[in-house]
């Protein structure tokens, strides 16, 4: 029986959010009542994982134009447009958050010259349809992704892509519960995945709640178990991919993809399609987020180097799709990544 993890809750006057940094030790939850709120949650963390962040600011805008009162009609624009770039400024890296953005933008559109009842009303409907769009969604990651998996296969994942990462359910992990629950008899290795430890943290317990086998190991120990034969695929998410199918996700991953390489081992990335820039060319063009030098620095609070080394941190890399077996989505699997067959994932014909 699959566990119920609630990452994002919309609620009436706030949204909740289940505190990710906390995780494993504690199962903590945040109340953000404010834009304000819902911004910082994203920025320090609280919630991540491109999926979940786009939800969640998509819940913010809503939450925030509820708030409003003045009914001049530049007025709710300007403050609708306030708003959305307060999201827009959290983190730059996970496409989703501005694809949701503009969802949020499009839905508004027809409702800034009229009433202000009626515009928040639209809004929180679209919130909630995204959070719904998003677990079927993954839900349909998995189906496509199941045929990938093997029977008795090992698989390695990195950082966390489950339904902490997103509405619920998860792409990565979507793929591996699919596996797991059409008892394909898979195992997981899980890299702790340095210096914000979502894999030793996150994935590792997110796995234990659907009693899937998972092996932490640390992020070095990867090309050591995949010479000695343990290690059957690798499977990853996504936090932006270009048009040709390079692919940004967490720091580490291009790592993983060179050293599957090298042993001739599947390196696939399980994300929707709303993760796709394709106004980005190639992945050259994806921001990367450079985060505080003190997740490097500490291991919680246990400092571990000197509080004055200069430290470099950033937060994702970007693997060229030479080096990826096939892209996952909900429209299907575009492999071998590339300029054409990305496109063919967004013809209405591949669309279930």
């Amino acid at each position: 029986m699959e566990s119920l993890i609630r990452t994002i809750e919309i609620l009436e006057d706030a949204v909740r959010l289940l505190d990710q940094r906390k995780l494993p030790t504690s199962e903590a939850y945040v109340t953000c009542r404010t834009v304000e709120d819902v911004a910082e949650a994203i920025r320090t963390m609280i919630v991540r994982g491109a999926p979940a962040i786009g939800v969640t600011a998509a819940a913010g805008i809503a939450l925030g134009m509820r708030q409003v009162s003045h009914e001049s009609e530049s007025d709710i624009e300007t403050q609708f447009d306030s708003i959305c770039q307060r999201m827009a400024q959290t983190r730059p890296t996970a496409v989703n958050l501005f694809w949701a953005i503009e969802r949020m933008r499009a839905c508004a559109k027809p409702y800034l010259d009229g009433s202000l009842r009626r515009l928040q009303e639209a809004l929180t409907l679209e919130a909630h349809r995204l959070w719904r769009q998003d677990i079927d969604i993954n839900r349909r990651i998995g189906e496509h992704g199941l045929p990938l998996v093997p029977p008795q296969s090992t698989i390695l994942t990195h950082c966390n892509a489950g339904a902490l990462a997103t509405a619920g359910y998860g792409t990565a992990l979507g793929v591996i519960r699919a596996a797991h629950f059409a008892d394909r008899h898979i195992q997981v290795f899980a890299d702790e995945t340095r210096p914000f430890l979502q894999g030793a943290r996150l994935t590792t317990w997110e796995l234990q709640q659907d009693d899937i086998p998972v092996t932490l190991i640390t992020d070095n120990m990867a090309g050591y178990f995949m010479r000695e034969g343990k290690i059957d695929l690798v499977l990853v998410g996504a936090d932006r991919i270009a048009a040709n199918g390079d692919t940004a996700n967490k720091i580490g991953t291009y790592g993983l993809a060179v050293l599957a390489k090298e042993h001739a081992l599947p390196f696939y990335v399980a994300a929707p399609l709303s993760t796709i820039d394709r106004s980005l060319a190639t992945g050259a063009a994806i921001p990367i987020e450079q985060r505080h030098g003190d997740e490097v620095r500490l291991v919680g609070s246990q400092r571990i180097a000197a509080a004055d080394v200069e430290v470099a941190n950033p937060a994702f890399d970007v693997t060229p799709a030479p080096y990826i077996h096939g892209i996952i989505t909900e429209a299907g699997v575009a492999m071998p990544p590339n300029s054409a067959t990305i496109t063919a994932l967004f013809e209405p014909t591949q669309m279930p």
